[in-house]
């Protein structure tokens, strides 16, 4: 079990000092046989269980006492893979994490390295809390912004890519993303709404900068898989022009062909009296002709630009 004090900066304490100062926000972080056995400790009159294996989503949901709720987060260097997950409780005194990736811990060790509350509160916490969550999107966005920049920089230069399996790899974490990106909204709406009075008006703003913030990183991906989706539509446009080149070259080769086989079958017949089988200069004549029907047919082409 961790459990932090709430001051300038998130202090680590003894579990014990909670029933020493009732007064003071803190945050705690256990692991789920740890909340069965300590959940009294907290007061938060929570009677559902709360079970950290059937995490599908980050949410949050008014509850009588407490705020309850859950945190899915992607891996970043993984986003279609496994994803952290743990539950929070929350009321009028601070918020319990139920805890098995050790991902909160992270994140509160990494808020304690870096900020100082001029007037600490919950509200604040929170909005660092979630703020750490997304604060390394941005760079990520902009890395598959490059990538896709340089993707279309070669279709656009007449490169031949065989397939588009990174651009559908980036479409499917940008999908992740955004998902994500909606979670983490209704989340922080649910805590501004303030139903139960948790939270001191004056410090909501807090929540609202981070909804502004996340609505933009959202704006982002949202333009990021269009930009994925055009890329796409790029290459699917070089691959019909390909095909429409190959099917031109097909039908300008039969073309020539169709009055030479006219020939061949015409000389095929092999009639006894066809004059031409007894002339001496017919077999050099014969591909006079094709060479100059070959010739005649490309200039013809070329003056039309089917070539």
């Amino acid at each position: 079990m961790n459990v932090y004090l709430l001051r300038e900066t998130i202090e680590s304490c003894p579990p014990d000092t909670l029933a020493e100062d009732p007064g003071a926000k803190f945050v705690a972080v256990l692991s789920p046989d740890e909340w069965e056995t300590e959940r009294e400790r907290f007061h938060m009159g929570i009677e559902q269980d709360l079970d950290i294996h059937r995490v599908h989503s980050s949410k949050a949901e008014v509850n009588y006492a407490s705020l309850t709720g859950s945190f899915r987060i992607p891996d970043r260097s993984d986003l279609e893979g496994k994803a952290a997950r743990f539950l929070f409780a929350l009321d009028e005194r601070g918020i319990v994490f139920i805890d098995e990736s050790g991902m909160p811990v992270r994140i509160i060790d990494a808020i304690r390295q870096t900020k100082r509350w001029r007037e600490p509160s919950m509200e604040r916490f929170l909005y660092d809390f979630l703020e750490t969550i997304i604060e390394q999107d941005l760079a990520l966005i902009a890395r598959y912004e490059e990538e896709l920049d340089s993707i279309e920089d070669e279709l656009l230069s007449g490169a031949e890519l065989e397939d588009m399996i990174r651009v559908n790899q980036i479409r499917s974490d940008v999908r992740v993303l955004l998902r994500h990106y909606q979670q983490l909204t209704d989340m922080a709406q649910e805590f501004e709404e303030n139903e139960n009075g948790f939270f001191d008006e004056k410090n909501l703003r807090y929540l609202e900068l981070f909804i502004a913030r996340v609505g933009r990183f959202e704006t982002l991906a949202g333009s990021l898989r269009e930009h994925a989706g055009q890329v796409v539509d790029l290459f699917r446009s070089q691959q019909a022009e390909s095909q429409n080149n190959l099917m031109t070259l097909l039908t300008i080769i039969a073309t020539i062909f169709m009055p030479l086989t006219l020939i061949v079958g015409w000389y095929g017949m092999n009639f006894t009296y066809m004059p031409e089988l007894s002339w001496r200069w017919s077999y050099p004549a014969l591909i006079v002709i094709s060479v100059v029907i070959v010739i005649v047919s490309l200039v013809y082409f070329k003056k039309r630009k089917w070539m």
